[in-house]
């Protein structure tokens, strides 16, 4: 049997997930209580802690307290998610007017709201959706609030297949990661996972691209800069820094949910 100390670990290991879980859980709800209102376009994030709320846009649907709400997936997961839970979809293409509200969490988000994305690989059509948002709400748990952006959580980077070696190349000696210790990776195994490598394969986005994963040692100094500067790289189709997107940011304390103020 396993000694007494490491039975004990693993149980506070395990009644943490369970907790970090409840907490999500809890904050995706929030969002949706708080900022759906019948009549709505919604955006539907993708992530561990947006499923949670397409949960609860659902749940609402079918007791009636939200009627003609439609929602706007920003992943195949989460328009898979949203159909088997009967949720009305529909696209950016067939809407005229802006999306109403778009629910999505983050990997990082700094005071200013500037947020890392992508950890799951879905943030070009995330960011096509929560672009087009007139409220986009973050939830988080309190993990991911961070005073700056770049050592917590790398920053994903979709780039296109052809010359995506030399892309990768362009990408990590941007100036606006000069001093950062800015190292670059091609994700491998799933697209939706992570950085971390869970098989041999190059991940594939949704879109048919591949990411590049930046890791850095220092704080990223000028978020929305190094957004620019990315976007200019030939190659990038799109990359997960979020600047000045953000309306609201709800984040999962143990203690219970709270908004957060920008500074």
């Amino acid at each position: 049997s396993l000694p007494a100390r490491r039975c004990s670990r693993l149980a506070a290991q395990a009644m943490a997930a369970l907790d970090l879980e409840a907490l999500k859980k809890q904050t995706g709800y929030r969002a949706v209580d708080d900022f759906v209102k019948s009549g709505m376009v919604v955006g539907l994030g993708t992530g561990s802690t947006a499923k949670y709320a397409v949960d609860r846009v659902a749940e609402k649907l079918k007791s009636g307290e939200l009627k003609n709400v439609v929602g706007i997936p920003t992943s195949e997961r989460t328009r898979q998610q949203a159909e088997e839970l009967g949720v009305p979809l529909t696209t950016l293409n067939d809407i005229t007017s802006q999306v109403d509200v778009a629910i999505d969490g983050a990997d990082a988000v700094d005071p200013s709201f500037n947020l890392v994305k992508g950890g799951g690989g879905a943030h070009l059509r995330e960011k096509l959706v929560e672009a087009f948002a007139k409220q986009f709400v973050v939830i988080v748990d309190q993990t991911k609030v961070q005073e700056g952006l770049g050592p917590s959580f790398p920053l994903p980077v979709e780039i296109v297949p052809f010359g995506s070696e030399h892309v990768m190349r362009q990408v990590a000696q941007l100036p606006a990661f000069k001093d950062t210790g800015c190292r670059a990776q091609l994700r491998k195994g799933s697209a939706s996972t992570g950085s971390k490598e869970d098989g041999p394969e190059v991940a594939v986005t949704d879109n048919g691209n591949y990411i590049v994963d930046l890791f850095f040692e220092k704080c990223i100094p000028d978020p929305a800069g190094a957004a620019q500067q990315l976007q200019s790289v030939v190659g990038v189709v799109e990359h997960g820094l979020f600047c000045g997107m953000a309306t609201d940011v709800l984040v999962a304390y143990p203690d219970g949910v709270r908004l957060l103020k920008r500074v």
